[in-house]
């Protein structure tokens, strides 16, 4: 089995199932599957991959794994115990050879009960693909580039802070692991601050990272606001939901732009920071920087996460780049968990694509990102937007 425990999976998964089991038990959801990366056959395994799911779909969390999500305040004792009852529907997901031959997954069911499905779909995808192609993979080389990493941040050890953004699109699990292990060992806890990956937050006792993902603000397209005031409609109830806690907002689900004109003063003051996913990070960040002084507030006090296809070298220079300007971190995912000599990584990606039945668009500081199944609707959002 490729997923072992229910933990194994994104922390941001989590924090949204609270929110979305206490505001929006009665939304349905809708998730597609994606693959940016050209010329690749992944539907050729899709009899693998449906094995894997009946075995993701087979498990339940267990009662240390319950105590150990108890033990983080802000998780409610009806969340948990909702938890202790739950498991993945496979009926909620299908798995087949799409048009072309390309693979084709579609997740649909209630919003509650398929949001934990994403992640480790994804990583079921990866391993299974990855295990076919590459027989006998390179762990020395591996182990040599990560190596490489360690010393980029021994480098730069004062200002460097990073988190194992990795699941989604790691080799395997047991180099996840691995690679989780050495730099525990390697690195003091300044530099590297925790995982997104729950399962190994809880095996080490490092701490788990992550907030939203760009679901929580799609998902305000189609619970019946107004659709202009969706985005911010989306992250008062976060604010509702952890009081302070849990306090970085996803920047770039309808763009940069859009996403400034609803970070008023308010927001500003109530958020710690926010976190950079799509488009120029330099750019980004000088723009994040100047937003606060209009607003009056001194950006040094705030927090800015990269999580956008970084690679050591690149988060080193953002670090110099921002020294004393605004506090970052940076989120380190493919680079870190799948990065062997001569084999290229998956950009593989599902997102949800309907709500309630409605379309829902994540529009992104980057063209090859945006992702919507419906032009009609793509283009009324940015209307509403007053997007070009």
């Amino acid at each position: 089995m490729i997923i072992n425990s229910l933990l194994d999976n994104d922390f941001y998964k989590f924090t949204m199932m609270q929110a979305v089991l206490h505001s929006f038990p009665d939304v349905d959801a809708e998730y597609s599957f994606n693959c940016r990366t050209e010329n690749i056959n992944i539907a050729q395994y899709v009899e693998e991959i449906d094995e894997e799911l009946k075995n993701l779909c087979e498990l339940k969390f267990h009662s240390e794994e319950l105590t150990y999500l108890r033990t983080i305040p802000f998780f409610t004792r009806d969340f948990i115990d909702f938890l202790s009852l739950f498991r993945l529907n496979k009926n909620h997901v299908h798995v087949s050879e799409g048009p072309r031959g390309n693979l084709d997954i579609k997740i649909k069911g209630s919003w509650l009960l398929t949001i934990l499905f994403e992640v480790p779909l994804l990583a079921i995808v990866n391993e299974v693909y990855f295990r076919n192609i590459v027989k006998v993979p390179d762990y020395r080389g591996a182990r040599d580039l990560l190596d490489k990493k360690i010393d980029v941040i021994a480098e730069n050890r004062d200002i460097f802070k990073f988190a194992d953004f990795g699941t989604r699109r790691r080799h395997s699990f047991s180099w996840h692991d691995k690679v989780i292990k050495h730099l525990i060992e390697k690195l003091e806890p300044v530099n590297f601050i925790g995982t997104s990956n729950v399962y190994f937050s809880k095996k080490y006792g490092i701490k788990p990272i992550g907030t939203m993902a760009h679901e929580w603000i799609m998902a305000g397209q189609a619970i019946g606001v107004k659709l202009h005031n969706s985005q911010k409609y989306m992250l008062q109830k976060w604010t509702d939901e952890y009081r302070g806690d849990l306090g970085i907002a996803l920047t770039d689900t309808i763009g940069i732009e859009a996403f400034l004109n609803d970070f008023d003063l308010y927001f500003a003051k109530l958020y710690d920071g926010v976190r950079h996913d799509s488009g120029d990070p330099v750019e980004f960040g000088h723009k994040m920087i100047e937003h606060y002084k209009k607003l009056g507030i001194d950006p040094r006090t705030k927090t800015i996460v990269f999580s956008d296809s970084l690679d050591f070298k690149k988060a080193a220079a953002l670090a110099v780049e921002f020294k004393d300007k605004i506090k970052v971190s940076f989120g380190i995912g493919t680079n870190l968990t799948n990065d062997f000599p001569g084999i290229e990584p998956l950009s593989i990606v599902i997102k949800m694509s309907r709500c309630n039945g409605y379309p829902v668009a994540k529009i992104s500081d980057s063209p090859e990102k945006i992702m919507c199944d419906d032009t009609e609707f793509l283009g009324y959002l940015r209307k509403v937007f007053h997007l070009n």
